[in-house]
């Protein structure tokens, strides 16, 4: 289905949990979320019904998110079932894998294809503080895991912060020679709740440029990153610029959240509740959802934040 500005809607973000065994700085509070009442979340069947009605609209892709969704104990059926929706091409997850090295076989046998890690640095002591506790040497296993496992791609999504990671940066790059790995530079967004990072935290993706003069151009892929390559490395580098350089006028998705709200847009406050819907009924509030996306949302700076009203974990990194 394409929305009013002509744009094609073939990429679902689906989350299935706002909670997380992590409290990355840029995602969720300290303290967690209150957890909220089984019967205000996503059913399995209300997931899966959820995707057969966005197929049935022209989505292919499926990325499967949180929170954490590897801590949903239903989740290898969740995407078992998703997998086997018609006209879906490709179910992916994003995750900070930590779960992996219990899960990344199971979840590639019921034809999860890709995955995307979150590690922001190379250093035990950052990691802990950015996840407020988490260990890198788990991380790290889980990434060995999941590249034994035999999925098509796999990519490691690190956030840019300044006075944090802009140091690592020829580190974190240095992984795509060293595995068969992409990795993405991913612009920090000002979202709800983050006022801990000031101004020099928000770095373009420009730094990456400056810091690896070496890196060379590569052809678009159809994402939204912009790519370039290490000479000899075994996988691709993006940048990701959703701050200095917003790819509005490509995008192609729509988000659902795990409480069963369909956002237009990820710094758009409008939301479309599918709760409790059956099939018809939930394409119907897609088709709304999608002819409601805006051409583009507001400028996002340290001054101007994201207008989403969720923090990250609530809406599906």
């Amino acid at each position: 289905m394409e929305d009013k500005f002509g744009r094609k809607i073939t990429y679902l973000r689906l989350s299935v949990t706002d909670l997380c065994n992590l409290r990355c700085r840029y995602c969720m509070p300290e303290e967690g979320i209150c957890k909220k009442a089984h019967e205000e979340m996503l059913t399995e069947d209300e997931i899966v019904r959820a995707v057969h009605a966005a197929a049935r609209l022209g989505v292919t892709k499926l990325r499967i998110t949180g929170g954490e969704p590897l801590i949903k104990k239903n989740i290898v059926s969740i995407c078992e079932r998703c997998a086997a929706v018609e006209g879906i091409k490709e179910v992916c997850i994003t995750t900070n894998g930590i779960l992996l090295p219990e899960l990344a076989a199971k979840l590639h046998d019921t034809g999860v294809k890709r995955l995307n890690i979150s590690l922001d640095t190379l250093d035990t002591e950052k990691y802990a503080y950015i996840t407020r506790g988490g260990e890198l040497s788990r991380a790290m296993k889980g990434i060995e895991t999941a590249l034994c496992a035999g999925f098509d791609r796999i990519k490691i999504n690190s956030v840019l912060i300044g006075g944090f990671n802009d140091g690592e940066i020829a580190d974190l790059a240095a992984l795509t020679r060293k595995y068969p790995i992409d990795l993405r530079f991913i612009e920090l967004m000002p979202m709800t709740e983050q006022e801990e990072f000031g101004a020099g935290a928000y770095l373009p993706g420009e730094a990456v440029l400056k810091a690896l003069p070496e890196l060379r151009p590569e052809p678009a892929d159809g994402g939204v990153a912009k790519l370039y390559s290490l000479p000899g490395a075994r996988g691709k580098i993006g940048l990701i610029n959703p701050v200095s350089s917003h790819f509005c006028a490509a995008c192609n998705r729509i988000r659902l959240t795990a409480d069963g709200k369909l956002k237009p847009c990820l710094h758009s406050s409008q939301e479309f509740s599918i709760k409790g819907l059956d099939e018809e009924g939930m394409m119907e509030r897609m088709e709304q959802a999608i002819l409601a996306k805006p051409a583009c949302h507001a400028p996002l700076s340290s001054d101007s934040r994201s207008e989403a009203g969720r923090n990250m974990n609530a809406i599906g990194g």
